[in-house]
């Protein structure tokens, strides 16, 4: 996400008790943030977020349910947003269930103006580690995958053309160079061409 000034970030708040919502929304306004969207209905909250697309996501509730939950798991797996969630009074349980569901701040009893802008610092601090930190692992994962796909072409290389490891590594290299294709994806072709031989 790149990076904006408190004016132009877009902020969706998701209260469904209208006094509550307009603390927050004078708060949200007071601390710098000019562009608030009041939800009142959590129905349909996955494409009401695809339509406005924010910056940010903030669900106040007195006790959030165990639906709602449910609904900020699709919410944060869908659409990768920050969520600061506050609340009335939660239990050990449900803390744990938000940030399993991908809420980045989960906030007891501190709906205050003036904790408002330091919370929503803090939420979108910890999102974006959180979210660099499962970029890298997603990337080591692609790496790995990709490295057992190059080992086992190179086995098969190896196996067919008695091949060592390295002469093995240097032909898929030499093909991906004349095919002006990454190593992976030869090797993945020979790999599918060999299954298709046994």
């Amino acid at each position: 996400m790149s990076e904006k000034t408190d004016t132009d970030l877009t902020i969706l708040v998701l209260d469904e008790n209208p006094v509550r919502s307009a603390i927050l929304e004078a708060g949200l306004k007071e601390a710098g943030f000019n562009r608030v969207i009041v939800l009142s209905e959590p129905l349909g909250l996955v494409d009401q977020i695809y339509r406005v697309d924010p910056d940010l996501v903030i669900i106040d509730l007195e006790n959030p349910s165990r639906d709602m939950l449910e609904q900020m798991f699709q919410v944060s797996r869908a659409v990768r947003r920050p969520i600061a969630m506050f609340v009335d009074q939660a239990d050990k349980t449900s803390i744990e269930s938000a940030i399993e569901a991908g809420v980045s701040a989960y906030i007891v009893d501190g709906l205050k103006k003036e904790r408002v802008k330091p919370i929503l610092d803090m939420t979108m601090s910890r999102f974006r580690a959180f979210d660099r930190l499962q970029r890298e692992l997603d990337e080591a994962k692609t790496a790995l995958e990709e490295r057992k796909v190059i080992d086992r072409a190179k086995g098969i290389l190896m196996s067919r053309k008695k091949l060592s490891e390295q002469e093995a590594y240097a032909q898929l290299r030499r093909s991906a160079m004349m095919q002006n294709r990454k190593i992976y994806d030869v090797a993945l072709s020979l790999i599918s061409a060999a299954d298709l031989l046994d």
